[in-house]
């Protein structure tokens, strides 16, 4: 029998298998390298002349994007350190719309500046302490760049609203957003309410269609059905609207039976039965008013029948009494109907989505109805005109409803590669989530990295009136902000240095707006050219970024128990076959 030495210390604590990692080399300098890593990534992509990433996520589906927070969200990244920034961005992403790729990037500055800290002797503690004190004094400094009467603004005024969603939109589609911008806005201010803070980005839908462009791009006031309507009637206005979620057909029994047919005529008026209740039915529908009806699932060929040949001659009847055009005729009605040959009929289309299904009721007021039963007048809704057309190839239910207060508006996109429609769609996502940031607090403050600036200048003064070593700490966040001018200036190809270096020179002759202006090059006031970030996208991003990296430093350990289950795909050996 071998010698058998026992484990001790943590190995004898855990099981076999498990990995533990400590100390300043092995648990913080690494975790500072995953998130300089997913940062370096990002970096690159910030700004408006950011370059797109081509990324493939496990299920073989291409993204081809600039925007941080799908690129990291497809990453399905494993380093738990930088799960933590992810984290920060999927935070800002649901709480703003935009600002992923700051958080990210600022927070992957902080840390690599953390690194040098790290380095030169500092303890985590002492830093975490400085980086609080700077944010704690960055957020006091944000409030006094703030634009005066910035909060004052009307959310109902297209010029404001553009002015303020610009940049949010340019970042994404640099050159597009004077076309994009007014869709937008205009699209938002539609579906507006009353109270503007109770403003729902999901009344905000977008409509994809391949061919044309850009300049083809349309606002509809309702919604667009990516379906054709059922049956031959493709067209009604004024309509009233009925909608059943279960579908337009014969109810089957939930319990089986046996019927005995003991005659050719027994079993002829079976059949009949059967189509004189779904003629009853279809009827109801009919005189309570409706002209179109919604279905959530299946239609059946009998009910499609009689939607598309009844004829309502009450309807033609009390409109000619009403009219009182021929109120001496009366008598006659029946043979000017049939003279005419006054059909009406219903158009059926069907929403195969309960959830487009859900909008289509908030878009017409409608009441969904369980099933195949005659509505009453309060739950019937109401559509200017609903008619489908053919765009780009595509036919597609288009239900508009000017009228009335429409909860819902779409935006039709146009665009030549899915990649670029799903690259418009995110911009329009960007700009409708900064109108809904702008309802709730619409200060804004310089763009065009001219904040970022005055941050880093303010903040380098603060440090040198600290006395302990946090200073340092204070200092490397001020440095940290040098970032955002000098991603925008390489991204567009200039000379990063001379940028920063004369930006400096302005700010600190007393130019707190002055920002850089890619297309020339130059350093210009960001309020003579109209760009304008939202302070709340700015405090969140800084916040985030700055709450994650505390996160990130305050680790000293990492303690990871073996994986469960048996070996898995990812322990293949590398180029080895699936099978």
């Amino acid at each position: 029998m071998g010698f058998q030495m026992q484990p001790y210390g943590i190995q004898s604590m855990l099981k076999e298998g498990h990995k533990h990692l400590s100390g300043l080399d092995e648990a913080v300098i690494k975790n500072i390298d995953a998130c300089k890593q997913l940062s370096t990534i990002t970096r690159t992509s910030l700004g408006p002349n950011g370059m797109n990433k081509m990324v493939i996520n496990h299920l073989d589906k291409l993204f081809v994007t600039n925007d941080a927070g799908t690129i990291v969200n497809e990453l399905e990244v494993q380093h738990p350190a930088a799960k933590i920034l992810v984290l920060a961005a999927k935070a800002q992403q649901e709480e703003i719309g935009d600002g992923a790729n700051l958080t990210i990037s600022f927070a992957g500055e902080l840390l690599q500046n953390a690194e040098e800290l790290i380095r030169m002797g500092l303890h985590p503690s002492e830093i975490i302490i400085g980086y609080t004190k700077a944010i704690n004094k960055t957020i006091e400094i944000l409030d006094e760049l703030i634009e005066k009467d910035s909060e004052k603004m009307d959310v109902r005024n297209e010029d404001e609203v553009i002015s303020r969603m610009k940049s949010a939109v340019a970042s994404k589609q640099f050159g597009q957003e004077d076309i994009l911008c007014p869709l937008i806005a205009d699209a938002c201010i539609q579906v507006c309410p009353k109270n503007p803070a109770n403003f729902n980005v999901d009344n905000v839908r977008v409509a994809k269609l391949l061919g044309g462009g850009l300049h083809n791009c349309t606002i509809v006031r309702g919604m667009v059905l990516k379906s054709d309507a059922v049956g031959s009637i493709k067209k009604m206005e004024k309509a009233k609207v009925a909608v059943f979620v279960s579908g337009i057909d014969t109810s089957a029994t939930e319990t089986k039976g046996t019927v005995l047919i003991h005659s050719a005529e027994q079993l002829e008026n079976y059949a009949k039965t059967e189509e004189a209740k779904v003629e009853e039915l279809i009827k109801a529908v009919a005189d309570s008013g409706a002209r179109v009806i919604v279905s959530g699932a299946a239609v059946g060929e009998m009910a499609l029948h009689f939607c598309e040949r009844y004829k309502c001659n009450s309807l033609v009847e009390s409109f000619l009494r009403v009219s009182g055009i021929i109120s001496r005729l009366l008598s006659s009605t029946n043979s000017i109907v049939d003279h005419y040959n006054f059909t009406y009929r219903l158009m059926v289309v069907k929403i195969s989505s309960k959830f487009e299904l859900r909008r289509f009721c908030r878009t017409t007021g409608a009441v969904a109805l369980l099933k195949l039963s005659p509505p009453n007048p309060d739950d019937l809704g109401y559509v200017d005109s609903i008619s489908v057309e053919e765009i780009g190839g595509a036919r597609v239910t288009v239900v508009r409803n000017e009228v009335g207060g429409n909860s819902v508006s779409t935006v039709v996109l146009r665009g030549s590669t899915d990649s670029i429609l799903d690259d418009l769609e995110r911009a329009v996502d960007d700009g409708v989530n900064t109108f809904k940031a702008m309802c709730k607090d619409s200060r804004v403050v310089p763009g065009a990295a001219a904040t970022e600036i005055e941050l880093a200048r303010r903040l380098k003064e603060f440090s040198f009136k600290e006395t302990g070593l946090d200073q340092y700490a204070i200092g490397k966040f001020a440095e940290s902000f040098e970032m955002v001018p000098k991603t925008l200036a390489e991204n567009a190809g200039l000379n990063a240095m001379e940028i920063i270096s004369s930006l400096y020179a302005e700010h600190a002759s007393g130019n707190t707006k002055v920002g850089i202006d890619l297309e020339e090059g130059a350093c210009k006031d960001a309020s003579t050219m109209g760009i304008w970030d939202l302070h709340i996208t700015k405090f969140f991003a800084l916040k985030y970024a700055a709450d994650a990296v505390c996160t990130v430093l305050r680790v000293d350990q990492i303690i990871m128990a073996k994986p469960a289950g048996g070996p898995g795909r990812r322990d293949q050996p590398a180029g080895g076959d699936e099978d």
